[in-house]
């Protein structure tokens, strides 16, 4: 939208600006006075006032374009407002959401389809610490696939940490900072053995639920092993297309996740598919390992049943299924609250697999990709 106004009009309770292609915004008085750039700190941008602080119907006197801004006068008040045009042509575009491409979700639902190193991202680790562009580009993927590679890893332990310093911050569980991934006699956890994990998200008993999760391949199996992925998001919208009444269910229930180590008690209700404000698909929580009993008495729990049976079938599907063989010095990162891992059994004992993992918070992955965006955009 161009942010060159052809005029601009008001009533008392709004702003009208018809742009030079022909369309027209509307901005609502109270939504104006909220936006005062004077009452904001000129440092931090941060508002100075509360929203109490404001007339409960601030009514606009007039309002007249001035050298590329808008200048609003308001009944009452001495004090005009000016709004510069550009920015109220971003804000009509959707403000800073749409200003954020590695919002602009891409969702793969047939994996088998796909080819993991020609439709997902893959960069050397060399070149993602000292290329700038190539890294906003991989963690720009990242973020709009739910998954993306890196390669050329040292196979050296705790070398996962350094590699993911510029993609975001690692977060500590009750594991520490890193865990590893390999076969233990009697494991507290079943992904600590020799067998094959179905799809799952990992830590939905937490709180938070971790944000993203990667995985360091330092010993892989030449026989099974492989890695499995699928969209939860995609999954779920296609579980809402095809049976919104189960669709409904798993949305709307509480599911209990509990999980329990010697030093660890760790338990969270959320639902398997979590919706935002919008009604969207934000999160996917499936991990039948430590759903807990569901209250025995729950109203609907055939309902519930049924529609948990039908989206477990889904992620048995191999068409949903991308799979692939991670090598020595390959790492992993994808969205745990998206994205859902298993991987093929192995046998241990013949051949050991090794991998270290951790989990980094999910506002400081998409934090990094904004600020790295925000200053390429402003470099000379």
């Amino acid at each position: 939208m161009s942010d060159s106004a052809a005029r601009v009009s008001a009533t008392a309770h709004a702003l009208s600006v018809e742009w030079r292609d022909g369309r027209v915004s509307e901005f609502a008085s109270l939504w104006l006075r909220d936006n005062v750039r004077a009452d904001r700190d000129p440092h931090s941008g941060q508002r100075l006032v509360d929203i109490a602080d404001l007339p409960a119907e601030p009514r606009i006197r007039g309002a007249r374009c001035e050298n590329g801004s808008v200048r609003v006068e308001w009944e009452g008040e001495t004090r005009p407002a000016d709004f510069e045009l550009s920015w109220l042509a971003a804000q009509a575009a959707g403000g800073a959401a749409a200003q954020r491409p590695e919002r602009a979700v891409r969702a793969w639902l047939e994996g088998a389809s796909l080819d993991a190193h020609r439709d997902f991202a893959w960069l050397d680790l060399d070149a993602a610490h000292g290329d700038a562009r190539a890294r906003l580009e991989w963690l720009t993927r990242l973020t709009r696939d739910g998954i993306a590679f890196l390669r050329k890893v040292p196979c050296k332990e705790s070398a996962i940490l350094a590699a993911l310093a510029p993609i975001g911050r690692v977060a500590e569980t009750n594991y520490g900072y890193l865990f590893d991934v390999r076969a233990v006699a009697q494991p507290e956890n079943l992904a600590y053995s020799d067998l094959g994990l179905g799809l799952h998200t990992d830590n939905p008993y937490r709180e938070p639920v971790p944000g993203f999760q990667a995985l360091h391949a330092l010993v892989t199996s030449p026989e099974g092993g492989e890695s499995l992925f699928a969209d939860g998001w995609a999954l779920a919208a296609h579980l809402r297309d095809s049976a919104p009444d189960a669709f409904r269910l798993l949305s709307t229930t509480a599911v209990p996740f509990h999980y329990r180590s010697s030093d660890a008690d760790l338990y969270a209700e959320r639902p398997l598919i979590q919706l935002s404000c919008r009604g969207e698909v934000m999160a996917v929580h499936y991990n039948n390992r430590s759903i807990a009993p569901l209250p025995p008495g729950a109203r609907d729990a055939s309902g519930f049943y049924a529609a948990y049976r039908r989206f477990a079938a889904l992620l048995r599907e191999p068409r949903f299924q991308l799979r692939l063989k991670l090598t020595d010095g390959d790492l992993v990162v994808f969205d745990n609250q998206r994205t859902l891992h298993g991987r093929t059994a192995f046998t241990s004992a013949k051949h050991p697999r090794h991998l270290q993992g951790c989990y980094l918070t999910r506002d400081s992955v998409y934090s990094e990709t904004a600020v790295l965006r925000r200053r390429l955009e402003t470099a000379p």
